[in-house]
């Protein structure tokens, strides 16, 4: 299917909408700039950029200071592009949003369910609400993790997680959001392989609750699309 002009209306869902869009745990981490730092230095420098999202041609507004702000990265091109659609409603979850490109993704192929996109960065947040506003997708709330209802569990969760936050960081983020998860409810992360994917897996399993499954999901450019599901269990031990 040929990319649209503009965004109005759902996404396609199913396979042609998904074609549009151990050993001791090692993350190798590089000096970069601190994009998942509350609020960055030095100006915002905002342009547009072009970018394809759920099969369309999209024009957003980036920045620096924020994670890519010149292009849609490798990683999330990945998991948009192999990753299932999302539940069609209910409560949706881009874990370090950036400027939106999953949790824009999610609005438009779900535009029903309601799509939380959440980082520490509020320059990020920024970005996301007006890229939200003015394509229309009303469904998506920007959000710091403070700001997310405590009760709140989520249907589905997708993440390019912020690998260089370091290995502490990293795991207190998965360990806190992932659990979070309705019974049956499913989580998407992309990692890059040489940057711990297949040990990052291995960790979760060992330290998830018992009723949560990790599996590789796909793998294509140097990265793992890692599957983590919470089983459907009557009394699971995890707050529901």
């Amino acid at each position: 299917m040929a990319p649209q002009a503009g965004v109005g209306g759902a996404a396609p869902r199913g396979e042609a909408g998904r074609a549009a869009r151990a050993r001791p745990y090692t993350l190798r981490v590089e000096s970069s700039p601190h994009y998942f730092t509350p609020r960055p230095s030095g100006p915002e420098s905002r342009r547009a950029i072009t970018v394809e999202l759920a099969g369309r041609r999209v024009e957003v507004t980036t920045a620096d200071g924020i994670f890519c702000p010149d292009r849609l990265d490798l990683g999330t091109s990945v998991l948009l592009r192999t990753t299932p659609d999302p539940p069609e409603r209910g409560e949706l979850l881009d874990l370090g949003c950036g400027w939106g490109p999953i949790a824009m993704t999610m609005a438009l192929c779900s535009p029903r369910a309601r799509v939380w996109g959440v980082d520490v960065n509020e320059r990020a947040l920024g970005l996301l609400a007006d890229n939200a506003a003015a394509h229309g997708l009303d469904r998506i709330v920007a959000a710091r993790p403070q700001d997310v209802p405590a009760d709140l569990l989520f249907d589905e969760i997708w993440s390019n997680p912020p690998i260089r936050i370091g290995k502490p960081a990293l795991h207190e983020l998965l360990t806190t959001w992932l659990p979070r998860l309705v019974p049956g409810g499913t989580a998407y992360l992309v990692v890059q392989r040489n940057l711990g994917a297949d040990s990052l897996a291995v960790w979760l399993r060992g330290n998830l609750p018992p009723q949560f499954t990790v599996v590789k999901e796909a793998s294509a450019k140097g990265f793992r699309v890692l599957r983590v599901h919470r089983t459907l269990a009557p009394d699971d031990g995890v707050p529901a």
